[in-house]
Order: structure tokens, then C-alpha cells, then sequence
């Protein structure tokens, strides 16, 4: 169905879907890429894409960007998931350029803003040990010195630190009014002395750090926004930081949905495709049914953040990422069980599929989290 793209975004989308197929499109140079599926992030493609000029699609002129749009934003996403190009940065990179394109100094744009053009990574840092769906009660500590300031604590499931330039780390300067009061944004070079990023194992590979803290000394102007407004600067990401997960996992969905189906076309068990089974039919017309829906939502919410940019879409941005997530969960776990041991083998992307879904569900605030926004958005 059509998504009513411009001429240009049609263009843009076979391009990125044609160079996804060209740098990344066998097994073999996926497993070159990440060392066997071991990292999730390459950062000579990375940096490919940023000579195209692709990773700069949303970013202002002013900083050597495109200028484009958030729908321009989404389809990039789309199709690189779709293509499973392994560049797991741009999620997290492009969260956190959306919070230094907003607050940022003038120095701080230039260097992130830019940064990402040229290809380079950054992080966002808010969840804590006692700290994950209730970020108010975060407690990592930022005090003010004659220096600048001073950091100590422990930030954990920071995604993409280990090979970010920077990182947007969210931090305590003190108790305003209620428990999400007294938060501060700060930029912090990936590589400042008093920080310690160690890596957490997962079933997606190394992909989330925990960070450590040790008096860590930061300059007075590492402060991204006010002082003691970070939480209420954090609320105004939420549309982009939602689409751009519900985006990722839509082409995710759409991948897994394709190879299930060239593998039931081409599995034959008594004498004819497994596809033509009633059984599998029916689960293949619902999921096709299901990833359009998500598609159209996501496209919906892109144009509407693009025509009201400075507004918040707390249900609709929460909807297009409790959507898509759960979709793409759902095709990859149906595309393993029609594709039977097959989707269980490490010889096809299947069990890759299921691994990279079964997390997007948890990140980017639980899909409990946003029910619960849906929910309050209603009275409820």
C-alpha cells in the first residue's frame, strides 16, 4: 500500500535498500561485518553511509545536514533494518543529536551535529541499577566545584557506549520538585578520566555497557540545556526517540516476514510447499495484515510530528513503538515456528530476528510504560 512518499523519498528508500543488498546482503558479509554476528555495530559501513550522506538526513544545513524530514528520517531506518546492515549506532546516535540539536550550545552543535555527518556515534545515558522504568529515582550524582563538576555513581544498559565519541549522560544536581526535579544533561567525551565502561553480555552480542563513575571531572559548560531541567528536556525526545524504534523494528519485521515466506515457498513436506498449508497460510495473511498496519502508523506519526514539530504525541508516538515492537516479536517468533528446527538453526537469520526483537520490547521504556502513557492519555 502506498505511504504517499515523494518522488525523492521513493528514490531515497531503493537507494538505501539497494546499497543494504550491495555491502550487506549474504550471510557471509554480514558475519565478516560483526565477527560472526559477535558486534552489532561496523563502523566502516557506518561511516559508508555518512560519505552518502545518509546519516545526515535530518541534521540542520548549518551543520553540513540534509535537512530532511522525519518521514526522511524513517525510511533510513526502515531500510537499513530491513537490509540488516550492521550499524547498530544510529538508534542511540540519533536520540541523542535530537537532545544537542535542542539544547545544545552553539559548540556543543557543532561537534555533535557534525559529528554525525561525518560518521560518528554517541550514547544516551539514563538507566541505573535502581533506576529503569522509574527514572525519577536515579542517583548517579553531579556536584558543582570550583572546577566545573564533579560525577560519581553507576549508569547500566548504556547502549553503544563502548564505541560512542560521546555520551549524553543524565545525572542528579539535586531534588527540585518532585522526584523527576533536580535532573541535569551533561556531554561527556567518551574517553574522560574518571569513567569506566564495562561491557554486558546479552543475547544480542556486545551491545550494552554498564558505566562507572569515579570522581570524574567535567568543565563547567558540559551542562546540554538548564541546569536541573533534564527530565522535562528528556519529555520533549519522546516522538523521535519512539519513532525511531518503531521504525528500526519495522524493517526488522518486514525482513523476518520476507524469509519466512521464501522458506515455506521452497520447504515442501508431502509433496507440496509447507506454504500452501492452510495452517501456515492463514498465520502469513495475519502477519502481512499486522506489519502494514504498523507501517501505516509509523509513516502517520512522522508526518505529523513534521507538521507539528514542537508538539508532543504521547499516544500516537507511544502507539507506533507498543505496535511495532510487538509485531515484529510476533513475526519472528511465527517465522521460526513455520520454519520448524530450520528457524532455530544459527545457518539462517531467523534465530537472529527473534534475538534482536525480543529486546525492543523492554528498551526505549517497556511496553508496559507506554500502555500505561496510552492508558493516561484517556482519563484513565
Amino acid at each position: 500500500m502506498s505511504t504517499d512518499f515523494t518522488q525523492e523519498q521513493a528514490s531515497f528508500a531503493k537507494a538505501v535498500a539497494a546499497f543494504c543488498a550491495r555491502e550487506a546482503g549474504t550471510r557471509e558479509q554480514r558475519d565478516a561485518l560483526t565477527e560472526h554476528g559477535t558486534h552489532s555495530h561496523n563502523q566502516a559501513l557506518y561511516e559508508k553511509m555518512a560519505e552518502l550522506g545518509w546519516l545526515g538526513a535530518t541534521i540542520p544545513e548549518e551543520f553540513g545536514g540534509a535537512d530532511g524530514s522525519t518521514v526522511d528520517m524513517c525510511i533510513l531506518l526502515e531500510q537499513a533494518a530491513k537490509g540488516m546492515a550492521p550499524i547498530g549506532g544510529i538508534g542511540p546516535t540519533l536520540i541523542t543529536g535530537a537532545a544537542y540539536e535542542k539544547f545544545g550550545t552553539p559548540t556543543q552543535k557543532d561537534a555533535v551535529l557534525g559529528g554525525i555527518v561525518a560518521g560518528k556515534s554517541y550514547s544516551i545515558s539514563m538507566s541505573e541499577p535502581e533506576a529503569g522504568s522509574d527514572v525519577g529515582n536515579l542517583s548517579c550524582r553531579a556536584e558543582k566545584t570550583s572546577d566545573g563538576w564533579l560525577i560519581n555513581g553507576q549508569k547500566t544498559w548504556c547502549s553503544n557506549a563502548h564505541f560512542a565519541d560521546r555520551i549524553l549522560l543524565v545525572a542528579r544536581t539535586g531534588r527540585g520538585e518532585g522526584k523527576h526535579g533536580g535532573m541535569t544533561m551533561f556531554d561527556v567525551p567518551a574517553d574522560v578520566d574518571g569513567l569506566s565502561i564495562v561491557g554486558i553480555d546479552t543475547m544480542g552480542g556486545k551491545e550494552v555497557n554498564d558505566l562507572y563513575f569515579t570522581d570524574c571531572v567535567l568543565p563547567e559548560d558540559a551542562v546540554v540545556g538548564v541546569e536541573g531541567q533534564g527530565w522535562s528536556q528528556l519529555m520533549t525526545g519522546l516522538n523521535i526517540e519512539r519513532l525511531i524504534l518503531a521504525a528500526m523494528m519495522l524493517g526488522t519485521a518486514q525482513r523476518a516476514f520476507d524469509d519466512t515466506l521464501q522458506f515455506i515457498t521452497q520447504r515442501k513436506q508431502f509433496g507440496r510447499p509447507v506454504g500452501t498449508f492452510q495452517a501456515l497460510r492463514h498465520r502469513v495473511a495475519d502477519l502481512a495484515t499486522e506489519s502494514e498496519c504498523g507501517r501505516l502508523l509509523v509513516y502517520h506519526v512522522a508526518r505529523l510530528v513534521d507538521e507539528n514539530p514542537d508538539k508532543l504525541f504521547p499516544r500516537e508516538a507511544s502507539m507506533a513503538k507498543l505496535k511495532l515492537t510487538e509485531t515484529a516479536k510476533k513475526v519472528a517468533l511465527e517465522g521460526m515456528q513455520m520454519m520448524g528446527g530450520y528457524g532455530y538453526a544459527t545457518e539462517f537469520d531467523m534465530e537472529k530476528h527473534v534475538r534482536t526483537t525480543l529486546v525492543s520490547s523492554i528498551y526505549g521504556g517497556t511496553n508496559e510504560i507506554q500502555r500505561d502513557i496510552i492508558g493516561k492519555t484517556y482519563g484513565l
